[in-house]
């Protein structure tokens, strides 16, 4: 049962970030204005290079020894996510009724969580 606690809370988080993927890429009108409320005049640079990055993490949490590399990532990029959704977009976008704000605190709470699983493996962790 432990071995798939950290398996599943890798699918979560992936599945979170992938399912975006397609309208950053595709250049849907939602993630278009959602980012534009972001990042003004820079959206498609912040939409496709946010896109970029989050599939990278997702592919890193599934990497055994960069597993702590995709977590740091989907921490970094969900904590993002939060503090603009704070700043700027709001709790709730488009009549969304939060759920991007809750997916994007669950996806950092799970990023949390495997690098703490994972601190085994973080290079400068193991020096101190």
């Amino acid at each position: 049962m432990k071995k798939h606690i950290p398996f599943l809370l890798k699918v979560i988080a992936a599945i979170i970030m992938l399912q975006t993927l397609f309208f950053k890429f595709s250049g849907a009108q939602e993630s278009i204005d959602l980012f534009t409320i972001v990042a003004g005049e820079n959206e498609a640079i912040m939409r496709i290079g946010t896109g970029i990055i989050e599939l990278i993490a997702s592919i890193l949490l599934f990497v055994p020894s960069k597993t702590w590399v995709g977590a740091i990532l989907t921490i970094g990029l969900m904590g993002g996510a939060i503090m603009s959704h704070i700043t700027k977009i709001g709790i709730e976008h488009n009549g969304d009724g939060g759920i991007l704000f809750a997916s994007a605190i669950a996806t950092f709470v799970i990023g949390g969580i495997l690098l703490i699983l994972n601190k085994k493996d973080v290079p400068f962790l193991n020096k101190i």
